[in-house]
């Protein structure tokens, strides 16, 4: 009894310093060991997308079989999708597109010149980011191009693909990354978009200072509000890991269930199977991670086999690992397929991974001189940070889908349809096969009121990718009238699917 007592007397006076266990208030490293880490994270993140790449949405609310074999091989294989499918590498020229801005004119870069680039940049972009576009190049301004109000696509998972360099940025200070985070991905994203671009700076910001893979995605749901959709659904997978270690395919089949319906936002995805939510697929990268257990293939084959966006999943949770083990000790048979791949320029840029590695290397030791550390001959010195959460941010609240009215016909003169809602998504295409600066112009009627003219490009990567929105209407039933004003015997719109809301 009497050394039950003494037991509890030790464990009183410990508890304090266990509970707030101290980050390293500095982390030192060497100028060769923190480019190794920085080369981790461009590798991995490379390394991840190619393998999932064949997949990416093929498997949506169902995992990758077993049965289903993702090839793999030691040869040419990136090479080969660098040159034969650039636009698989999306997430990285997009990466590459703020650390070119960055490199040119410091880490202090005013945030329009960031949005210029991207917005005038020549590749092609989808949902939030092309949607973030189109805004920018209609005079609109940042954050007002990511929000909710402005962008049906503000909760997708644009910003969570691209915040890789964000992190990369910041070794062991993802207060720093949150920072940047906040600057670039308001751009393209709001609320949970925005959250999961975050979360994804931050793990790799802690991935200097620690390779356990528990400590990186729980430290890093810090900077996270705990009253967000995106915070509860990572706690869930987290809490689901420590009760069942062993079997990632129960920890999905468990968020599926709890979060796999949880798209509010993209038109495409609303009460269908396609889920492109920055949140569902956000846990998925953390499956991967913590049921991985530090093996990097391991970590990578199960990121994809939770399916939807199964290239960006693997690929941040590839880049995260690879920073935290570093680039030399990822294992040959992955690493072999990228060196002989590192000299070529990436699709729409003037960088190659060497040449990333290089302005990653550099901005990382501005950052950290910023923020108070120190480089001092070979020695590198981080003052390291604790997570700080975030603001709190909401797209669409209080708003509940009630159908997804697939249309797919052509807006010939008038299109007039009556729905039962409190709030609508309209989406249509334009397309002009003989001239691609034809602009087609609509004029949207709500219950006989004109509420918007409407011009929307022929040109793809100036599209607008959805016709006309309103998240304030009264309930109640409404009339919507769409009439095309300049029709073009060599122009189709089509109008494709219309999204009614309900207030909860």
């Amino acid at each position: 009894m009497k050394r039950f007592f003494t037991f509890i007397i030790l464990l009183l006076v410990a508890l304090p310093s266990i509970l707030s266990a101290e980050y390293p208030k500095v982390a030192r490293f060497t100028k060769e060991e923190m480019m190794d880490k920085v080369k981790g994270g461009w590798a991995g993140q490379v390394i991840g997308c190619s393998y999932g790449g064949p997949t990416e949405f093929r498997w949506q609310e169902r995992m990758i079989e077993d049965s289903v074999k993702i090839s793999w091989n030691e040869t040419d294989y990136i090479v080969n999708y660098m040159k034969r499918v650039p636009g698989l590498y999306d997430d990285v020229y997009m990466d590459l597109t703020f650390v070119g801005v960055f490199d040119r004119l410091g880490i202090d870069a005013p945030v329009d010149s960031l949005a210029h680039e991207y917005a005038h940049a020549g590749y092609q972009l989808w949902h939030a980011n092309q949607a973030g576009r189109y805004n920018y190049l209609n005079g609109m301004r940042p954050p007002h191009t990511g929000h909710w109000k402005n962008n049906p696509h503000a909760d997708d998972i644009d910003y969570q693909i691209e915040a890789d360099f964000a992190g990369l940025m910041a070794p062991g200070m993802p207060n720093a990354a949150s920072e940047i985070s906040d600057r670039v991905g308001h751009i393209m994203n709001y609320g949970d978009g925005w959250y999961g671009g975050v979360y994804v700076g931050a793990m790799y910001s802690l991935a200097f200072i620690s390779s356990d893979v528990n400590f990186i995605v729980t430290e890093a749901l810090k900077t996270i509000p705990q009253k967000s959709k995106f915070h509860k659904c990572i706690t869930g997978v987290i809490d689901f890991h420590k009760k069942n270690p062993h079997d990632w395919k129960a920890a999905w089949e468990d968020c599926q269930k709890k979060w796999g319906k949880c798209e509010v936002g993209c038109p495409e995805g609303i009460l269908r199977t396609f889920n492109i939510d920055a949140v569902v697929n956000s846990a998925y990268i953390v499956i991967g991670l913590l049921y991985g257990e530090g093996d990097f293939g391991k970590t990578i084959d199960i990121a994809t086999r939770c399916g939807q966006d199964s290239d960006c999943n693997p690929a941040s949770a590839a880049g995260i690992l690879g920073t935290a083990i570093g680039y030399e000790n990822i294992p040959a048979m992955w690493l072999n397929p990228l060196k002989n791949a590192e000299d070529i320029d990436f699709a729409y840029t003037e960088y190659s991974l060497n040449d990333t590695y290089s302005m990653g290397f550099r901005q990382a030791l501005e950052v950290i001189v910023q923020n108070g550390g120190k480089v001092d001959g070979d020695i590198v010195e981080i003052k390291c940070q604790k997570p700080k959460k975030v603001r709190f941010e909401q797209s669409f609240p209080n708003l509940v889908p009630t159908r997804n009215i697939r249309f797919v016909h052509d807006i010939e003169g008038e299109v007039t349809f009556t729905e039962e809602c409190a709030a609508v998504v309209i989406n249509a295409t334009v397309i002009n096969k003989i001239d691609n600066d034809y602009v087609a112009e609509l004029e949207v009627k709500i219950d006989g009121k004109l509420v918007e003219l409407v011009r929307m490009p022929a040109d793809f990567s100036r599209r607008k990718l959805d016709l006309y929105w309103n998240y304030d209407l009264k309930p109640g039933q409404h009339t919507f009238e769409i009439r095309h004003l300049n029709p073009d015997p060599d122009a189709r719109v089509i109008l494709g699917n219309v999204i009614t809301y309900k207030k909860n």
